[in-house]
């Protein structure tokens, strides 16, 4: 019987289980033994695993993180790590390797591809939703969701007391997750790292929303944009308003996954396994338009995903 890992590296995501449990049933279904490599990339440098079958899965679809944990491992970008995790490959005779995470986990995948002549498939899976080669990433949706939910209850706070709040979400380098919650809430400004923007330009669209009559204000910003706390204090002096500040921060990673993420875990599991069996070797799936495809994983790891700004214009227009 054919042997093939599995992995879940970087930052965790809802659904990444979903993800672990589609790999494992739909690989048996198809007699092929799985190994769940630990703690990421962590794992296949110490050959720390697990088998998995369809039992060791139950029950886990509704569970956000991830059951063979994660980690960060810088220790990866060092050629002799990379050795050793193709050693373990080798040592356990696993011809594919389903690599379930975001940018930085299929960088991470792409030096072991040249290493290794495991076939290795990426299952994009990241809140960030900054994965070249798929309109959507498995725990997109839920983080969108959670971060909705709590900004719809800050505007009832913010509307009460005609304040101005910015809400910061996560998003180091990239705004999909920033954009596309600002757009959903209707906030009156959205910042993200991909567009810079002056201070002063800033708080005269406050000052002319208040022309308009607007007596509170919501901004959502990536965290990436800047220091937001001290952006806070600025805005509160120009304008006079009281304004605070509220970080998501790291509930946005966590909780029961949407049916959205699911469903998509579900997708990306069957195609993973469906490629590692027809022999394709270093790819990533993704969803592209409505339908499940594959990309090159050096493309995708290479090539960086273009945030759409008309949806920035759009957030203006219907805040007016």
């Amino acid at each position: 019987m054919k042997r093939i890992g599995v992995v879940t590296s970087g930052g965790d995501a809802p659904g990444m289980n979903a993800a672990i449990r589609a790999v494992v049933r739909l690989a048996h279904s198809r007699h092929l033994e799985v190994l769940g490599f630990e703690r990421g990339w962590e794992g296949l440098i110490t050959n720390t695993f697990r088998p998995l079958g369809p039992r060791s899965v139950s029950g886990i679809i509704n569970q956000g993180g991830t059951m063979l944990h994660t980690s960060r491992c810088p220790e990866f970008k060092e050629k002799e790590s990379v050795l050793k995790a193709a050693e373990t490959l080798d040592r356990n005779d696993v011809y594919g390797l389903v690599v379930i995470g975001g940018n930085g986990s299929f960088n991470g995948a792409l030096a072991l591809s040249e290493k290794s002549d495991t076939d290795i498939i990426g299952v994009p899976a990241t809140i960030d939703n900054d994965v070249f080669g798929t309109d959507e990433t498995i725990g997109f949706d839920t983080a969108v969701n959670t971060a909705v939910s709590e900004i719809d209850k800050i505007r009832d706070t913010a509307m009460s007391h005609e304040r101005i709040f910015i809400v910061e979400v996560m998003g180091k380098d990239r705004g999909f997750l920033a954009l596309t919650v600002g757009l959903t809430v209707g906030s009156e400004i959205i910042l993200v790292p991909e567009v810079k923007f002056e201070t002063l330009n800033l708080i005269e669209s406050i000052e002319e929303s208040r022309r308009r009559g607007k007596k509170s204000n919501i901004i959502v910003a990536a965290e990436g944009v800047g220091e937001n706390r001290a952006l806070a204090k600025q805005i509160e002096e120009y304008t006079k308003s009281e304004v605070r500040l509220s970080v998501l921060g790291y509930a946005q990673r966590g909780g029961s996954p949407t049916a959205r993420s699911r469903y998509l875990a579900c997708l990306f599991g069957d195609k993973a396994v469906e490629l590692i069996l027809n022999g394709e070797r270093n790819k990533i799936v993704g969803l592209v338009g409505c339908e499940i495809n594959a990309v090159d994983l050096e493309e995708s790891a290479k090539s960086t995903k273009p945030l759409d700004l008309k949806l920035l214009q759009l957030a203006k227009e219907l805040a007016v």
